[in-house]
């Protein structure tokens, strides 16, 4: 694959997982982009990983680059090198949507360690605030990936022949 055309490619899924972001932050905890990041990991391997620096800049170009922003630099890839792991041992869709649910409930937990900076109580207080949250964000991907997870990896790959 030339490179005019991997560029052109990896600006368009990092195109797809923004405007997913965006298009859905006004219900809190319902969320693309998990299910889209696994289905990236799963076609496309490593290469997600570059992807998803991309839309995480992106993130904190918009809303900015507050304490919450240095836990995306380890989350979304987590959750992709997890994915990769599950490709490599063959792992069924059905794999795909519990990891999903785990990120989901984990996600605020993930997300208080930058938190640590002022002090463990700051942390721990801002993941129990959380967790209410967190539930929401488990159920509605564990739904959404075993809704979508299997058509969403069908269109990348009948669109991506030339990937890896």
């Amino acid at each position: 694959m030339s490179a005019a055309r991997r560029i052109a490619e990896d600006g368009l899924l990092v195109a797809l997982l923004f405007a997913a972001q965006v298009g859905l932050a006004f219900l809190p905890n319902v969320e693309l982009v998990s299910l889209l990041v696994m289905a990236y990991a799963r076609q496309l391997g490593r290469r997600v990983f570059s992807i998803l620096m991309v839309f995480i800049l992106l993130e904190g170009l918009l809303y900015g680059f507050g304490i919450w922003w240095v836990s995306y630099l380890y989350v979304w890839p987590i959750l992709a090198g997890l994915s990769i792991l599950l490709r490599k041992a063959g792992a069924s869709p059905f794999a795909y949507g519990v990891l999903s649910c785990f990120f989901g409930f984990s996600f605020g937990f993930l997300c208080a360690l930058p938190y640590l900076a002022g002090g463990p109580a700051a942390a721990f207080s801002w993941w129990i605030a959380g967790i209410p949250f967190d539930v929401v964000h488990g159920i509605s991907n564990l739904v959404l990936a075993l809704a979508l997870f299997c058509p969403v990896c069908r269109v990348l790959q009948q669109i991506g022949s030339g990937w890896q």
